[in-house]
């Protein structure tokens, strides 16, 4: 709350680019490894709360379900591209049933080093957030209040009355 999910989003994709750097230039003893796979964990972890607050705090409470619902989506589908991409990057250049060379390794992690600062530069232009003056959810006549909310439970039940 002190600095804002926008700032924090941007330390977290910052944070990313150090281990794909460290991997694609330094991956010769396994401490370089363990940094780079701590430090990725601190930066996606920062990065992906961060972006989860973002999109809670950019749309009306009423579409806060459908926006997180959708993030989650989208994250899994750039997930499954992005190692998709990756593993064509590394299988570059290897022979048919061979095990792919350091070389393939070195420019995947360039491919995504190049993503992280990309991130890390779209995070920056990311508008920052309005802060709503209250938090608390008024009910209108297009959100009317859900009577039983335990009534979601069940299958096909009733869960908003309107007045």
């Amino acid at each position: 709350a002190r600095w804002g999910s926008k700032l924090v989003l941007v330390i977290g994709s910052a944070v990313s680019v150090i281990p794909f750097a460290l991997l694609a230039f330094a991956h010769d003893h396994k401490w370089e490894i363990y940094l780079a796979s701590g430090l990725l964990g601190v930066g996606l972890g920062f990065a992906f709360a961060a972006m989860s607050n973002i999109i809670v705090e950019s749309v009306p409470p009423s579409q806060t379900g459908v926006a997180s619902g959708m993030n989650a989506n989208i994250r899994t589908i750039g997930g499954s591209i992005g190692a998709a991409v990756t593993s064509m990057v590394i299988l570059a250049g290897t022979p048919s049933g061979g095990i792919p060379k350091e070389s393939g390794y070195t420019h995947g992690f360039l491919l995504l080093l190049i993503a992280s600062v990309l991130a890390t530069a779209a995070a920056v232009i990311i508008p920052t957030a309005r802060r709503r003056a209250e938090r608390t959810y008024q009910p209108d006549e297009q959100h009317p209040i859900v009577k039983n909310a335990e009534t979601a439970l069940v299958a096909g039940a009733t869960l908003v009355e309107v007045e």
